[in-house]
């Protein structure tokens, strides 16, 4: 054995997004599910706060809003979920195959847009230049639905999708089981 110290081989990012798509995938989309449901009850919270308890919008700021203010009030914080939202779309999605694939691409194609209005925000955040004169960043929907609406709409449209994907990828086809090469490939039932 060499006296020299090993060095830390460079993490290969194409081999990781594979291992996401193939051994580690159920776990991966177990993560990521739990990131999305996570979100979602900050929006609920903020909806039941509004609409249940009578809060007033700007009072109304869900779980980590209460005790971390400024967290709501920072598009910087959007955004990122946003981009981590889209990014989980991106990276997750060769595991899909079939009908799952198909629906996986449509919340990966909504969260697109999402992210767009999102990125929208922050340029006018970062900027102080807000579409349409109005008084804070406002997103192209944002000019027609109030925000607390207009978040739980886009949050439910991409869901919506992912969970259908997320359902026939775990209850494939014969010939979508045929194509799977991740870990959510259960074997064929007994006597098939």
């Amino acid at each position: 054995m060499s006296d020299r110290p090993r060095r830390l081989q460079p993490v290969n990012p194409t081999s990781l997004v594979t291992t996401w798509n193939t051994s580690w995938h159920r776990a991966a989309i177990n993560v990521f599910t739990f990131v999305v449901l996570a979100h979602w009850a900050e929006h609920l919270v903020q909806a039941a706060q509004i609409w249940i308890l009578g809060w007033s919008r700007p009072d109304a700021r869900g779980l980590l809003g209460m005790p971390f203010p400024w967290l709501i009030e920072s598009e910087w914080l959007h955004y990122g979920y946003a981009l981590v939202m889209l990014a989980g779309f991106w990276l997750l999605r060769d595991g899909f195959v079939g009908r799952a694939r198909l629906w996986w691409g449509i919340a990966l194609g909504v969260q697109v847009w999402h992210h767009l209005e999102h990125l929208l925000l922050l340029v006018q955040s970062l900027t102080g230049q807000y579409l349409l004169g109005r008084p804070v960043p406002t997103s192209l929907a944002q000019v027609v639905f109030p925000r607390v609406e207009l978040h739980l709409f886009y949050n439910a449209v991409v869901f919506a999708p992912m969970v259908i994907a997320i359902g026939l990828h775990l209850r494939p086809t014969w010939h979508e089981r045929a194509l799977m090469r991740c870990s959510c490939r259960r074997p064929a039932p007994a006597g098939a």
